[in-house]
């Protein structure tokens, strides 16, 4: 059975989804599609710490489906801009995680980690998949990658009547 490792970039997914389709990604659909393709080994989801309760209520719901949920503090700096982005973190456990599973799934359109699944393909011979929203989701990263997953109205939450 392929043993799978899934990292998402929460906040990426979810203002790309938000700003082309106007609705949330479906995180249980997308978990029980990956189900079907092999053993998930690890599940990471990487979220920006909130006191609102509907962004704890989520990450509730993303510990229910199965995945483990990191959160990291919103930056507010003196000048007016912000931080708050997982880069690092996300790179450092997928690249450990690499060697241990045959296929890594990346939830985000950021071309900064189009080195890092060049480099797992190379190091490891492990599978690289990302899943994306096509028009925000970095050539660069389409191309490092074994298989680009478009994010489509069949993973996005149903819409409200």
């Amino acid at each position: 059975m392929t043993r799978i490792a899934i990292f998402a970039d929460i906040q990426n997914i979810y203002y790309t989804t938000r700003e082309i389709y106007g609705r949330a990604f479906d995180y249980r659909r997308f978990w029980q599609q990956i189900e079907h393709e092999g053993d998930i080994i690890n599940a990471t989801a990487y979220a920006i710490s909130s006191q609102d309760t509907g962004q704890q209520k989520f990450q509730q719901a993303l510990k229910h489906i199965g995945f483990e949920v990191k959160l990291k503090p919103f930056i507010q700096r003196k000048d007016g801009s912000a931080k708050g982005d997982w880069d690092v973190g996300i790179t450092l456990d997928l690249y450990e995680q690499a060697a241990k599973v045959d296929k890594v799934i990346l939830l985000s359109g950021d071309g900064d980690f189009d080195q890092l699944l060049t480099r797992v393909k190379q190091r490891f011979d492990t599978q690289t998949e990302v899943y994306g929203v096509p028009t925000l989701t970095a050539n660069s990263l389409i191309q490092s990658c074994d298989h680009f997953h478009e994010i489509t109205e069949g993973l996005l939450v149903a819409k409200r009547n």
